[in-house]
C-alpha cells in the first residue's frame, strides 16, 4: 500500500501512488480559502492530510449549505480527473490544514491510464453523491439537534482530535439553519455535559454522548467511507 496521510491516497498500490507522487505538492489549506468555485475550470485536485473541505451550494440570497464534507479520507476536485471540465460546487476550506495538490491534467492523464486509480475516483464521486443525498434527506428529516451532534462527530473523524475551532455563525451556515437555532442546541449539548462552547471553539466532552445524539446519518456515511478505503 501506498505511505501517505490522505487515506484515499493510501488506499492505492505502491504501483500506482508511485505515478503519481513526483506530481503531489505539498501545501496549506488556510481557512476560508476556495479551492474550486461553482462554473469555472478546475486547475488543481487536493487530497488533505488534515483540515476539511466543505462542498457548499451558493442560493442567490447569498446564504451556502454544506453538501458534502472532504478530510483526509477524500479528495475535492477530482472530478477533473473524470473529464469534469468544470466545478459543479464550492469547495471551501472550513478548518485550516495541510493537504497533496496535484495539476488536475496530469491526474487526468495518469487516471487515464491506470483502470485502478481510475476505479478509486470513481467511487470517490459515487461517495460524495451519496453524501449530498444523505445530507439533504437529513436536512429535510431530522431535527437540530441530531444534525448537530453528526456534524460534530464527522468533524471529530477528520481533525482527530475533540477540539474544533469553528464560530456559530459557519455552523449555521454550513447546516443552513439559523444561528440562534445553533446557539440553543449548542447550549443544550454544554448543559447535557456532551460539549464545552467559547466563541469560536467547540470541545467535545462525551463523544459516546454526542453519538447517542447523532441521527443515523453519522454511521451511514462512516460506513460507506469505510467501505471505499477497504476495497
Amino acid at each position: 500500500m501506498a505511505q501517505s496521510p490522505n487515506r484515499l491516497l493510501a488506499s492505492l498500490s505502491a504501483e500506482v501512488f508511485s505515478l503519481l507522487q513526483p506530481h503531489l505538492k505539498p501545501v496549506d489549506l488556510n481557512f476560508a480559502d476556495v479551492l474550486g468555485d461553482t462554473g469555472q475550470p478546475i486547475t488543481s485536485v487536493y487530497f488533505p492530510h488534515s483540515g476539511i473541505v466543505s462542498l457548499v451550494v451558493e442560493l442567490s440570497v447569498g446564504s451556502m449549505i454544506e453538501t458534502a464534507m472532504v478530510g483526509r479520507d477524500g479528495a475535492a476536485n477530482a472530478a477533473s480527473a473524470l473529464d469534469g471540465k468544470v466545478s459543479l460546487n464550492k469547495a471551501i476550506v472550513q478548518v485550516a490544514g495541510k493537504a497533496s495538490a496535484i495539476d488536475a491534467h496530469q491526474l487526468s492523464n495518469i487516471a487515464d491510464g491506470s483502470k485502478e486509480l481510475r476505479s478509486l475516483l470513481i467511487r470517490h464521486e459515487q461517495l460524495l453523491f451519496a453524501q449530498a443525498q444523505q445530507s439533504a434527506a437529513c436536512n429535510a428529516s431530522h431535527v437540530v439537534e441530531a444534525r448537530m451532534c453528526r456534524w460534530l462527530l464527522r468533524m471529530r473523524d477528520l481533525t482527530d482530535g475533540n477540539d474544533l475551532s469553528l464560530t456559530q455563525e459557519f455552523l449555521a451556515q454550513m447546516m443552513g439553519v439559523r444561528r440562534t437555532s445553533v446557539s440553543l442546541v449548542a447550549g443544550t449539548l454544554q448543559k447535557a455535559g456532551l460539549i464545552s462552547y467559547r466563541r469560536g471553539h467547540i470541545r467535545i466532552l462525551d463523544v459516546a454522548g454526542v453519538a447517542d445524539g447523532a441521527c443515523e446519518c453519522y454511521a451511514t456515511v462512516s460506513a460507506q467511507y469505510e467501505q471505499m478505503l477497504s476495497k
